[in-house]
């Protein structure tokens, strides 16, 4: 079954891809235009998505709005459409804010998603205006309802198939080993001035020293938020820009300055060997 519906969902890539590429890129036009507004909606200040924190409210309020619907509870029912149709609207907000990030097949399924959300979305708003109207209404305000939570659970399925099949907004660090063992680094300088990557055992580090005599710092060269290689990136403030998204992480601690990314980057401790070679080890999460 799984198999099947990944390949419709594959299937739609002739429009979906298309109308994400121009879709996307306009509304990214608008939150680069207020970056501090897309922290906000991608959850940075949180340390954790927002948006699929929000998306449990419409999907819990839309199927209790259903079993009221069925059991006749009308005014009940109405209350959770309501709910549920405010709740949509602001997941669809924090949606887009993730959803602008995406390319190739991640924004294929993105498309699909925000096209299936959104249907359901006018279909719950055409039911709530309808069950304010006549009570004639009633029947056709429920069949709409009904037809917007069939809408609802494909986009949440499709939802659920983005983040944990295609990764989207998933810490690229959870599964790595946090071992706080020194490891010898396959570099044996780093010149000031520069970011400089370097390998100590399966860790891939980005090495940055102010000047000459500077203690040297040290960060996973991998993005918390989509595996930008932060080793080509640029030096903002004592921080460190990824060169996909513009996610920054201070070089002190990895900790993160700015979105996209929500998770802060793993941080290694540096020091030089007797032989005068170069070692690192990870700082322990929270020290």
């Amino acid at each position: 079954m799984h198999r099947a519906i990944t390949s419709l969902i594959d299937s739609q890539e002739s429009w979906a891809k298309p109308i994400g590429e121009k879709l996307f890129h306009w509304i990214g036009e608008i939150f680069d235009a207020t970056r501090p507004l897309k922290d906000l909606l991608n959850g940075t200040w949180l340390g954790h998505p927002v948006h699929p924190a929000l998306t449990d409210v419409p999907v819990g309020a839309m199927t209790v709005a259903a079993l009221l619907d069925v059991a006749g509870q009308e005014r009940a029912a109405d209350v959770a459409v309501a709910t549920g149709v405010a709740a949509m609207t602001a997941s669809a907000v924090t949606g887009a804010a993730d959803a602008v990030d995406t390319y190739g097949h991640e924004q294929v399924y993105a498309t699909v998603h925000a096209t299936l959300m959104a249907s359901s979305l006018v279909a719950y708003t055409g039911s709530l205006v309808l069950r304010l109207g006549p009570r004639a209404l009633r029947p056709l305000a429920v069949a709409t309802s009904m037809a917007g939570y069939a809408a609802l659970t494909a986009g949440a399925y499709v939802g659920g198939e983005l983040v944990f099949k295609q990764g989207n907004q998933v810490n690229r660090h959870a599964f790595e080993a946090t071992s706080t063992k020194w490891k010898a680094l396959d570099v044996s300088e780093v010149p000031a001035g520069k970011l400089v990557k370097a390998k100590a055992g399966t860790d891939a580090i980005v090495l940055y020293r102010a000047a000459d005599g500077d203690p040297i710092l040290a960060l996973h060269a991998v993005c918390a938020h989509a595996g930008g290689p932060l080793d080509k990136g640029t030096l903002v403030d004592g921080c460190v820009q990824c060169p996909w998204h513009g996610s920054r992480f201070r070089l002190e601690d990895g900790h993160i300055q700015r979105g996209p990314a929500v998770y802060d980057q793993p941080a290694f401790e540096v020091r030089e060997t007797a032989e005068g070679g170069l070692e690192a080890r990870r700082v322990p999460s929270g020290a």
